[in-house]
């Protein structure tokens, strides 16, 4: 969001296993861009822990984006000097029941429940809370109207 703010930012949130296309697509945007570009990728590390292992790290992304614990998205500042609207929301709605076991599919989490199983179930559940807030903000901003021209950036 900080990087979006100054306007000349080409910025994009990624999760290639979750779409392919998507992930292509701000790549090839990214570079693209007569600017500076910022992609923000979800990268499963082993010290997430993920209980079906390091070779499912494709799969950990995409199931990350369709509980909500990520969300895809574009920014693309020249898209506003057009009259459009430079954000691009590219996660679909996420199913939220997913949330709660995505977490739990982690060691890095559920090692935190083992040790301070309250403290794990507020946080969890302030985390989904937080997750839900953030994909909201990003559909405003999706839906937000642009239908005249910004004025020149340094990008340009």
């Amino acid at each position: 969001m900080m990087a979006m703010s100054y306007g000349y930012v080409y910025v994009a949130q990624v999760a290639m296993g979750s779409s392919n296309a998507q992930y292509l697509k701000a790549i090839k945007e990214a570079e693209a861009y007569p600017g500076p570009s910022l992609i923000i990728a979800y990268a499963p590390c082993i010290n997430h822990g993920l209980r079906d292992g390091m070779g499912m790290t494709q799969l950990e992304t995409k199931r990350a984006v369709e509980a909500g614990y990520w969300h895809n998205y574009r920014f693309n500042p020249l898209l506003e000097n057009e009259g459009k609207n430079p954000f691009t929301l590219d996660s679909k709605e996420p199913d939220w029941t997913k949330f709660q076991d995505f977490l739990k599919s982690e060691v890095r989490y559920t090692s935190l429940m083992k040790a301070f199983p309250g403290e794990a179930d507020i946080l969890f559940k302030a985390a989904e809370e937080n997750a839900k807030w953030r994909y909201k903000s990003y559909q405003r901003m999706a839906a937000m109207e642009f239908t005249e021209a910004a004025p020149a950036t340094k990008a340009e």
